[in-house]
């Protein structure tokens, strides 16, 4: 789809990734942007519209499809994260939180706006997902788990709304430099870039977008041998 004229809805838009989206989209002709965020003061971007939206929240998902029914495009952006193995104390719990906004998020901002991009010509839903919805270790198995539930999701979704012409991408990309990865000691690619790279597939008609380098050379490894795909990561 193209984003000159688009109506825009970016579940956490205030800050990362999700304000890169806002910023971008917003530079390439959005007509309107929905900026969703738990603490709608917390949007400060001039000319977009805050809106109060806690994904793991029934309330709020329901009350955001009433208010934004002119929606074209979805940016299902956000996200938390937790580290630790599987075996770690308060993995479970950790895995339930990570759960609820990682992949019910999405999936409850889905289904809520699936009509609402049918009534509108179709439209697009673009998920954010993570390199870690391909591979695992113990720094961070719980998240893993739930971006792996959410590529799941985002290839379902492409096929259960095909038939009403919604576009599904899924945006992968290794570490970003935001406040989720403050204090991680590793190579990180700039929000802008991921951004542009996804609205560029997504503009292309892609299904999927590897963001960064790193993801590219992962996603090469997981048809190569073994082993090859930790050694990417491992550079």
């Amino acid at each position: 789809m193209k984003l000159d004229n688009a109506t825009v809805l970016i579940t956490g838009a205030n800050r990362g990734i999700g304000l890169a989206f806002a910023r971008a989209v917003l530079a390439r002709g959005a007509r309107k942007v929905y900026a969703g965020a738990r603490d709608p003061s917390s949007i400060t971007l001039p000319g977009v519209e805050a809106i109060r939206l806690d994904v793991t929240n029934p309330d709020d998902v329901a009350a955001a499809v009433q208010r934004a029914g002119d929606v074209t495009l979805i940016i299902n952006n956000a996200g938390i994260a937790t580290t630790g193995g599987y075996l770690a104390e308060g993995s479970i719990e950790a895995a339930r939180r990570q759960m609820e906004t990682n992949f019910f998020g999405p999936l409850r901002i889905s289904q809520g706006f699936a009509p609402v991009l049918a009534a509108n010509g179709g439209g697009a839903i673009l998920n954010v997902l993570s390199i870690a919805s391909w591979i695992s270790g113990p720094f961070l198995a719980t998240y893993a788990a739930t971006k792996s539930a959410a590529w799941s999701l985002t290839n379902g979704l492409r096929q259960e709304l095909h038939a009403q012409g919604t576009q599904v991408l899924a945006m992968h990309m290794g570490f970003v430099d935001t406040d989720l990865t403050r204090g991680m000691d590793m190579p990180k690619t700039t929000p802008d870039e991921v951004v542009r790279r996804a609205l560029d597939a997504l503009e292309a008609g892609a299904d999927e977008v590897l963001a960064d380098e790193i993801t590219q050379q992962v996603k090469r490894g997981l048809s190569a041998e073994p082993g090859v795909y930790l050694h990417a990561l491992a550079r």
